[in-house]
């Protein structure tokens, strides 16, 4: 489905966007498995058989649906084996497991063993408050599982086991002070750095919109030799909703923008990886952008790996909210580096 262009439509996405989200499902089964029907997307830009969008060439997509009712509003994703196992968060306190499937063609082809299990508190109960699970960035390293949660803001590792997810094992220091961080506007990026890079493989944050005096977004290296707090540069009216580093250090970026005017958008920023410093604003070029014309959403993961044939890869997924004017989208890029 493709939003329509009236503006009762777009008001109520407006409000979704900004205060979205359903009460959390009652406790069921640890893990339920969820089937998957995905529709096959072959075209980005709708109506339009071009493949290549600056450096980013598209490869094939998936719009996802299921009848269970927890299925949705998948916020984060990280692969565990490239292009193929995942594991994600949903902004309703849920974990999420599931593999892609690609056909000859190298083209994504469908979504299996999806499972879904909800977050639970340090005596494993399952947590009903939305406000205590807003899980939205992920990052994951040796099978920790690091999730920046808005709201009741945080960054919380926990042991990765698809079959029985637990309490966080513990809680990180995020170095941005607590009373600069927006409600609803926090810690949508977690990611680990270029091993080999200056930050070492440390875990760095970046916030939606937590704006400093300048109108810069606060972000923050939480782990590595350098930790501090650095901001990046905003530009025109997007937010960042993910993000992960490239091999070559530089930081790959997925904002969003919406207005009742122009419908939803979204774009991909290089941010240089020597930017990303304590003290520093970080900044770089904008790769790619999309709005309603093309197979885009309510864009809020994103991931980057290698396929076997050495392509690099770019994976990202929507936010439906769980509204039906809104959709799961998978989408795969190759990034081009030449």
């Amino acid at each position: 489905m493709i939003f329509s262009r009236g503006r009762a439509r777009r008001t109520l996405f407006a409000c979704m966007l900004a205060c979205a989200s359903p009460a959390i499902a009652a406790a069921g089964t640890p893990v339920e498995t969820v089937e998957i029907s995905a529709r096959p997307i072959s075209q980005f830009h709708i109506g339009h058989n071009e493949t290549r969008f600056g450096p980013l060439e598209f490869v094939g997509g998936l719009e996802m649906t299921s009848s269970a009712r927890d299925f949705g509003a998948l916020s984060a994703f990280r692969f565990l084996k490239p292009g193929g196992d995942f594991i994600g968060v949903a902004d309703t306190g849920f974990w999420f497991f599931g593999s892609i499937t690609h056909d000859a063609g190298r083209r994504p082809s469908g979504v299996t063993n999806f499972r879904m299990q909800q977050m639970v508190d340090a005596s494993g109960r399952p947590i009903d408050r939305k406000w205590e699970v807003d899980a939205e960035g992920l990052a994951v390293e040796d099978g920790i599982a690091t999730v920046g949660f808005e709201r009741d803001q945080r960054v919380a590792q926990f042991k990765i086991d698809p079959d029985n997810m637990k309490a966080p094992v513990r809680q990180l220091d995020y170095q941005v002070p607590a009373e600069e961080l927006r409600q609803n506007r926090g810690f949508e990026t977690v990611t680990h750095a270029n091993p080999y890079g200056q930050h070492a493989g440390g875990l760095v944050v970046v916030s939606e919109r937590s704006l400093d005096k300048a109108g810069n977004v606060y972000a923050a290296v939480i782990e590595g030799p350098h930790k501090g707090v650095f901001t990046v540069r905003r530009d025109g009216d997007f937010d960042i909703t993910d993000g992960a580093f490239l091999p070559d250090g530089d930081l790959l970026l997925l904002e969003r923008s919406f207005s009742i005017a122009r419908g939803v958008k979204m774009r991909l920023r290089r941010i240089y990886g020597e930017s990303v410093a304590k003290g520093a604003v970080a900044d770089g070029p904008v790769l790619m952008e999309a709005d309603m014309g093309y197979q885009i959403d309510n864009m809020e993961g994103l991931d980057v790996w290698t396929r076997d044939d050495g392509a690099l890869m770019v994976s990202l997924v929507s936010d439906d909210n769980h509204s039906i004017l809104q959709r799961n989208l998978y989408l795969e890029f190759i990034l081009h580096q030449d």
